[in-house]
């Protein structure tokens, strides 16, 4: 016999409206398939999933199994046809939750994923390195949905500004790296669009491992090991370095792309001589970065 009082739509003692309810944390298996693209991101991702609507104010609780079933809906979809990309799968559910939520005004996604991609050492050995895929959708009742793509990798750095005090204390007359304290560091980019653009994850994950001294690997032998510190001793960046080759190559690569995409880089380097972190950040549309990049010959 099914219910005929349903608690959530009480107005009770209420005042005042939620931007977000919701539930987060949901763990679930994603399939994607990007056919006919250069892409290893094909298989299924253990993703952890949040999910969440607005509140009226006249009204006591929103409908959280609604959520979580949108949410089994467009996994269990995603088996039968592999979804294009997280980013699609995002902006899905808020689609879906707006018509499950009749009283909502505004949906929100976001979805978290490890990802693991074939990559080789610097002398050519085969590896196997971890990645994180991030992803959401938002959208408002009324307008299209804007949906976000964006990876977290892990490098190193190493510090510009001690390579020259220790060139300076020891004589050294350049020609051969010299020895700097160095970072892990991890660097996150991030895009927000509208929802008829497709990128890859993986074109994202070559532009951040290109701005690291160097990139860093799960498993190094000897030869490769001492590659890797080389590689990175030659070319010492500071955390803002990081952000700023990021953006630079961005404005390079996707000339395809709308003034209107939002730029989310940023980097934090754990410090290896300090018990603090560096950390950089920079948001801006890639209009705004294209028109800085046209007149970065004003403040040279």
């Amino acid at each position: 016999m099914g219910l005929k009082y349903d608690v959530q739509y009480k107005r009770g003692d209420t005042w005042s409206k939620l931007t977000k309810v919701g539930v987060t944390g949901v763990r679930k298996p994603v399939a994607v398939g990007r056919k006919g693209v250069n892409s290893t991101l094909n298989g299924v991702l253990n993703c952890s999933i949040d999910i969440f609507v607005d509140l009226p104010a006249d009204q006591k609780g929103s409908h959280l199994s609604r959520n979580v079933e949108v949410l089994r809906d467009v996994v269990e979809e995603s088996v039968k046809t592999p979804a294009t990309g997280l980013e699609n799968v995002a902006s899905d559910m808020c689609k879906k939750l707006l018509v499950h939520h009749e009283y909502a005004q505004t949906a929100d996604v976001v979805i978290r994923a490890e990802y693991f991609r074939e990559s080789k050492t610097p002398l050519g050995r085969n590896t196997l390195e971890i990645y994180k895929l991030l992803a959401g959708g938002s959208v408002a009742r009324g307008s299209g949905v804007r949906k976000t793509i964006g990876v977290e990798a892990i490098g190193m750095t190493a510090c510009p500004c001690a390579q020259q005090t220790v060139s300076e204390v020891l004589g050294c007359a350049g020609g051969i790296p010299i020895m700097s304290h160095n970072q892990r560091n991890v660097c996150t980019a991030m895009f927000t669009m509208d929802d008829d653009i497709e990128m890859e994850a993986d074109e994202i994950i070559d532009i951040v491992q290109g701005a690291f001294s160097s990139p860093t690997y799960e498993l190094l032998k000897r030869d490769d090991e001492g590659q890797v510190v080389i590689n990175a001793h030659t070319d010492p960046r500071f955390v803002e370095d990081v952000v700023r080759k990021v953006l630079e190559s961005i404005v390079g690569k996707y000339d395809r792309l709308p003034d209107n995409v939002e730029i989310l880089v940023k980097s934090e380097s754990e410090e290896s001589i300090h018990k603090h972190n560096a950390f950089a950040e920079r948001t801006a549309t890639l209009g705004e970065l294209r028109e800085e990049y046209r007149n970065r010959t004003l403040i040279r």
